[in-house]
């Protein structure tokens, strides 16, 4: 492997990993956000009054 190969090789890994730590808390924000709005939308479903005509079927 010749120096600009090696230094080519350098700059990628660190792109990489830039872009990694750059994207990876954005994505994991995204999971906690979803996961945050779906339990929300349950607790008010469980939460709301129930539909007698519903049980007289």
């Amino acid at each position: 492997m010749s120096y600009i190969e090696y230094v080519f090789a350098a700059y990628a890994v660190f792109m990489a990993v830039l872009t990694w730590d750059f994207v990876a808390p954005r994505i994991r924000s995204a999971q906690i956000l979803r996961a945050v709005r779906l339990r929300a939308t349950r607790q008010a479903a469980s939460a709301a009054p129930l539909d007698h005509a519903e049980l007289r079927r």
